[in-house]
């Protein structure tokens, strides 16, 4: 039986409506369970693409599938199922954070879903050991370090148990431990990944393949390694490696 891929994108152009052209043709595969790094410059596209992958942008023209849906704008069905299948940590955990306390935070998601009192509980109480942040259920998000918000941030969108998880600069402001802490759990997610980042050798830690975008477009597209060994494919598109970092 043949697997779809998780995210199917092809010739994808969008123009904001000032006329500012953000998407130039972007054609992107990203296999089930695939770890994908989201490479480039301020300004190269990326948010503007991850937008579109639940449904907050439409296409100027192009497709875009995620698992068994093709987006249409029209059909708020697929919409809302595919808002349920992409999940989207913000690089502040506080544009997340807003409940009096951390399972409430983790059970917003299934309470809005629908779902039982047993089955949010089930999947609130399972999305915070997976980030190991069950023992504080009880606190307040607000009382929490950075680290542990940023985790707690990650279990609100694993409670709805997306098939893919998008994060946008999931490394930003952690100390050393936390970035640890939060790497190990990302890889050991049994999701489609798909980070956006600055964060080279972050890239290089949990994922396997990674993307350049560019004015809208595509550039490059191979193994992190390859990508990140080649240094004047990262200086054409403004990314650099730490001093020191060696592959």
């Amino acid at each position: 039986m043949t697997i779809k891929p998780s995210v199917q994108i092809s010739n994808l152009h969008y123009a904001y409506p000032d006329g500012n052209k953000a998407l130039n043709g972007v054609n992107l595969t990203i296999a089930s369970k695939e770890r994908v790094a989201l490479l480039g410059p301020n300004g190269a596209g990326k948010t503007t693409l991850v937008m579109h992958l639940n449904g907050i942008l439409s296409p100027t023209s192009g497709a875009i599938s995620i698992a068994d849906f093709t987006l249409d704008s029209s059909n708020k069905e697929i919409t809302k199922k595919v808002r349920e299948l992409v999940g989207i940590v913000f690089q502040d955990p506080d544009d997340q954070l807003f409940m009096p306390t951390v399972f409430e935070d983790v059970a917003f998601g299934p309470t809005n879903m629908g779902l039982t009192e047993g089955e949010i509980e089930e999947r609130s109480v399972h999305a915070l050991e997976l980030v190991g942040m069950l023992s504080l259920k009880d606190r307040a998000p607000h009382h929490l370090s950075f680290g542990q918000r940023r985790r707690v941030a990650v279990a609100t969108v694993l409670a709805m148990e997306p098939e893919i998880l998008i994060l946008d600069e999931p490394s930003s402001n952690l100390d050393p431990a936390s970035r640890r802490e939060l790497s190990e759990i990302l890889l050991d997610l049994d999701v489609t990944i798909l980070m956006v980042t600055h964060d080279l050798p972050y890239a290089f830690e949990i994922c396997e393949r990674s993307l350049i975008l560019n004015q809208g477009q595509i550039v490059a597209d191979d193994s992190t390694t390859s990508i990140l060994r080649n240094s004047d494919l990262l200086t054409a598109n403004r990314l650099e490696l730490p001093r020191g970092f060696a592959i």
